[in-house]
């Protein structure tokens, strides 16, 4: 069996959401045409091998988006007629932009080989459209979307996150990829509010005022100050200017 170096070849595999959510069954994007396949049969082999990677991968990893992979080695790889099967020996404990993979392949005369990766996971994400400022709603129908590599850009909100119980926690220029540090969860509570809280012991419930002393969004914890005692205490911010204390 000849044995031939072949060099780097891109491949993608793109990875659809049906109408149920993600799909296992991993779809493999071959970007080899079948004119370049017949010039460089060897092309076809790497790229038909790393679109099996990507696949075991995207499956193990239940990756959204588009998974892309380059060999940064050269590969020797038998000649073949037929797609290699390659079995990963062990998965990365993440998905990262390099990656470092002992692979099998048993066809090849080295059967056991190392393969030197970089990876893209291309997704769309959110981009704002015009400026928003501090405090203003989070509304998806009002920004735009872009493709970008998560992998590299791990802060970015994919599309897929609505978010409609968020606003915006700092002032955002126009044309720029949204992150996790630009948006919080939207207050019910805000520091210095008056707010109404329920102190429930069993079966019996008193109802008091209080002065909120941090902002907190509905099911986390804020202090609040008693108006008449000035005690401080934790309560569960529940709606808009109302939280509860159980006992």
């Amino acid at each position: 069996m000849n044995t031939r170096t072949l060099t780097p070849f891109l491949v993608s595999l793109l990875l659809g959401l049906g109408a149920t959510g993600f799909t296992p069954a991993a779809r493999a994007q071959n970007v080899t045409t079948a004119e370049t396949a017949a010039a460089d049969p060897h092309a076809a082999q790497v790229a038909n091998l790393l679109a099996d990677v990507a696949a075991q991968l995207s499956a193990h990893f239940h990756v959204d988006g588009e998974l892309q992979l380059e060999s940064v080695r050269a590969l020797a790889l038998p000649e073949s007629s037929t797609p290699l099967q390659i079995d990963i020996l062990e998965f990365p404990a993440s998905l990262a932009s390099a990656m470092i993979l002992r692979v099998r392949i048993p066809a090849a005369a080295d059967p056991e080989q190392t393969l030197v990766l970089r990876a893209r996971q291309l997704r769309d994400v959110w981009v704002t459209r015009a400026p928003s400022v501090r405090d203003a709603a989070f509304v998806p129908s009002e920004l735009d979307s872009r493709q970008v590599d998560v992998l590299r850009d791990r802060e970015s909100i994919p599309v897929t996150e609505l978010c409609a119980d968020y606003s915006f926690c700092r002032t955002v220029s126009a044309n720029r990829v949204l992150t996790w540090r630009d948006i919080a969860r939207r207050p019910l509570v805000r520091k210095g509010q008056l707010i109404e809280v329920a102190a429930v012991d069993g079966s019996l419930s008193i109802t008091m005022k209080a002065m909120a002393m941090e902002n907190g969004a509905e099911g986390e914890t804020v202090k609040v100050r008693n108006i008449d005692s000035k005690k401080e205490f934790s309560a569960l911010v529940v709606s808009d200017a109302r939280a509860l204390v159980r006992f």
